[in-house]
C-alpha cells in the first residue's frame, strides 16, 4: 500500500488513533476513555410534547452512528439518552389539549419510538424520564445551595454564575458580554440577570413536588447533570447534542456539575450542526419544519439516513428534495451491486481482475477506518465505498456472471466489506437482490409497456439481426431505452433489465 493512507496501531486489540472535535477545547483530540476500552456517551433527549422533525432525526442518527462505529473499532459503549418529559411546553401543550402532563408526555414518547424504530435506529442502554428522578436533582441543587453557588429566592432557586469562574467556558461567551447584550426581562428575584433557574415553584395546575423550598418542579438544566451523575459517573468520556444545546444548557450542566463535584463534567463534547431549509435552521418555532414521519411517508429509511450521512456531522445540511432523490439513486446503485455479485456463479481460467483494481477492494475497511477516524467523516467513508462500488462492478462486467474462483471470492469478499462498513450508517439491512427485485417491479408498473410488449420487441430484434437488418435491431433497442429497458447480449441469449 502507498503512503496516502497510514496503518492504525492497534494497541491490544483496540484502536487508539479515533480524533474526535472537542467543542469544549475547540480542536480534535484523541479518545482516551477514562476506562479503557469502555466509552461513556450522554446525549440530550427529546422533550415529549409533539412528533419530532428531520433536525431531531440527525441528531438521532448521528449518535447512533458513532455508537455503532465505536462498538465496530472495538470498544465497549455505555450510551444514556434522556427524556425530558416535564416542562413549560409539555405543560402548556396539555393544557390546551386537555389531558395531564404525564399523559401528553408519554405519548409522545411512544410517538419518538415509533419514529425511531422506523428510522433503524438502536435503543441505548439507559433512557432515564426527568420524573422519575427528582430526588437527584433535589439532592444536587441542595448540595449547590451548601457550596454557595446557588439560593432560594421566593419559591423558585437559582443557580450563581458569577460564582462560577469557568461560566462561558463551553460556549465561549464571556459574561459581562453576556449581561450587556442580552434582552433579559427584569426579574426582581435575581440576584445575577444571567443566573438560571434550578427549581421552579409551583403554580395552580401544574404538576409538582415536595422539596425543601416547597412544593415546584425542577429547571430543564438540572436534570441532565444529575442522570448523567447516576448512571455515568462524576466525570465521564463524551457528552453530546445539537449545537443549539452548546448555550445555555449544556454551558449550565457544566456550572452544576462541576460546582458540586469541582471535577471536569465532561471530557469531550461533540456537537452537531443543524439541518436547514434553503439555509434557514429548521425549527419548531420558525414552522418551517417537517416531521421524520412526513418524510419516511415518501422516501425509505435508508434512503434518509444515507442523505443524514451525506455531510460530515458537524456541517450544515440543507434539506431538498433533490440531496434526497440523490441519495435515494446511491443507494440504489449499492444495493446493485451487491445483487450483481450475488447473480456470479464460479466459473473456469485464470484470474482476470487487474492488481490495482485488487488493491481498491482489499484494503477498502483500512482506507475507511481512517477517515472516519478523523471525528467520524461519513461523507468520506460513504466515498470510499461509492468508488469500491464502482470497481466492484466493473469487474464484474468484466469478468462477466462466472469468473475465476479467485475473482469471485474477490469479488464476495469485497461485496461483504462494503456492507459491513455501510452498515455503521444503518445501510444496506435489506436483502439486495429482493430490494432490486421490488424497485424494478415498481418501475415497470409505471412504464406504458408490459413485460410481453419487452419479450416480443426482444424476439423481433433477434429476427432483425438474424436476417442482418442492424438498423432494425438497433432501433429496437434504442426504443426500449427510452422506457428504461437495457439489453444485456450474451452466449445465452439477450436479457433485460429495468434501468434504475
Amino acid at each position: 500500500m502507498t503512503g496516502m493512507y497510514y496503518w492504525m496501531i492497534k494497541q491490544d486489540g483496540l484502536q487508539m488513533n479515533i480524533k474526535i472535535y472537542n467543542t469544549l477545547t475547540r480542536k480534535k483530540e484523541p479518545l482516551q476513555p477514562i476506562d479503557e476500552g469502555h466509552v461513556k456517551l450522554y446525549v440530550c433527549g427529546i422533550t415529549s410534547y409533539d412528533y419530532c422533525h428531520i433536525g431531531h432525526a440527525r441528531s438521532f442518527l448521528v449518535f447512533d452512528m458513532i455508537v455503532r462505529y465505536l462498538r465496530y473499532r472495538g470498544y465497549k459503549v455505555t450510551f444514556v439518552r434522556n427524556f425530558t418529559d416535564i416542562d413549560d411546553k409539555i405543560i402548556n401543550r396539555a393544557n390546551e389539549q386537555g389531558v395531564s402532563s404525564e399523559e401528553l408526555a408519554n405519548r409522545f414518547i411512544d410517538e419518538f419510538y415509533t419514529d425511531t424504530d422506523r428510522l433503524g435506529i438502536l435503543r441505548p442502554d439507559l433512557e432515564p424520564k426527568a420524573t422519575e428522578h427528582i430526588p437527584e436533582m433535589i439532592e444536587l441543587i441542595q448540595e449547590l445551595i451548601d457550596k454557595g453557588l446557588a439560593y432560594p429566592s421566593g419559591s423558585d432557586v437559582y443557580f450563581r454564575v458569577d460564582h462560577f469562574a469557568e461560566y462561558g467556558s463551553l460556549s465561549g461567551r464571556n459574561l459581562d458580554d453576556m449581561q450587556a447584550g442580552a434582552r433579559i426581562e427584569v426579574n426582581e428575584q435575581k440576584q445575577h440577570p444571567m443566573d438560571f433557574v434550578l427549581w421552579k415553584g409551583s403554580k395552580p395546575g401544574e404538576p409538582k413536588w415536595d422539596s425543601p423550598w416547597g412544593e415546584g418542579r425542577p429547571g430543564w438544566h438540572i436534570e441532565c447533570s444529575a442522570m448523567s451523575k447516576k448512571y455515568l459517573g462524576e466525570t465521564f468520556d463524551i457528552h453530546g447534542g445539537g449545537q443549539d444545546l452548546v448555550f445555555p444548557h449544556h454551558e449550565n450542566e457544566i456550572a452544576q456539575s462541576e460546582g458540586v463535584s469541582g471535577r471536569p463534567f465532561a471530557n469531550m463534547w461533540i456537537h452537531h450542526g443543524f439541518v436547514t431549509i434553503r439555509d434557514e435552521k429548521m425549527s419548531k418555532s420558525l414552522n418551517n419544519f417537517l416531521t421524520i414521519r412526513e418524510v419516511l411517508d415518501q422516501y425509505p429509511p435508508e434512503v434518509v439516513r444515507l442523505f443524514i450521512f451525506s455531510t460530515q456531522y458537524r456541517n450544515p445540511l440543507d434539506f431538498s428534495e433533490a440531496a434526497l432523490q440523490d441519495a435515494e439513486a446511491g443507494l440504489d446503485r449499492m444495493y446493485d451491486c451487491l445483487a450483481r455479485i450475488r447473480g456470479c456463479e464460479t466459473g473456469n481460467g485464470k484470474s482476470a481482475i487487474s492488481a490495482k483494481d485488487r488493491e481498491k477492494i482489499e484494503s477498502l475497511a483500512q482506507r475507511f477506518d481512517y477517515v472516519m477516524d478523523n471525528d467520524f467523516n461519513t461523507a468520506q467513508g460513504l466515498g470510499l465505498i461509492f468508488d469500491t462500488v464502482k470497481v466492484l462492478n466493473k469487474v464484474v462486467q468484466a469478468v462477466g456472471s462466472k469468473p475465476s474462483g479467485e475473482d469471485l471470492d474477490l469479488l464476495r469478499n469485497g461485496g461483504e466489506t462494503v456492507k459491513e462498513l455501510a452498515g455503521i450508517m444503518g445501510l444496506l439491512q435489506q436483502d439486495a437482490v429482493a430490494y432490486i427485485e421490488s424497485k424494478k417491479q415498481k418501475l415497470l408498473a409505471t412504464l406504458d409497456i408490459t413485460v410481453e410488449d419487452i419479450e416480443k420487441m426482444i424476439r423481433d430484434r433477434a429476427e432483425a439481426r438474424q436476417k442482418k437488418d442492424w438498423a432494425a435491431g438497433d432501433s429496437i433497442r434504442d426504443q426500449l431505452l427510452q422506457y428504461g429497458i437495457e439489453l444485456q447480449d450474451g452466449a445465452d441469449g439477450t436479457t433485460w433489465d429495468v434501468k434504475l
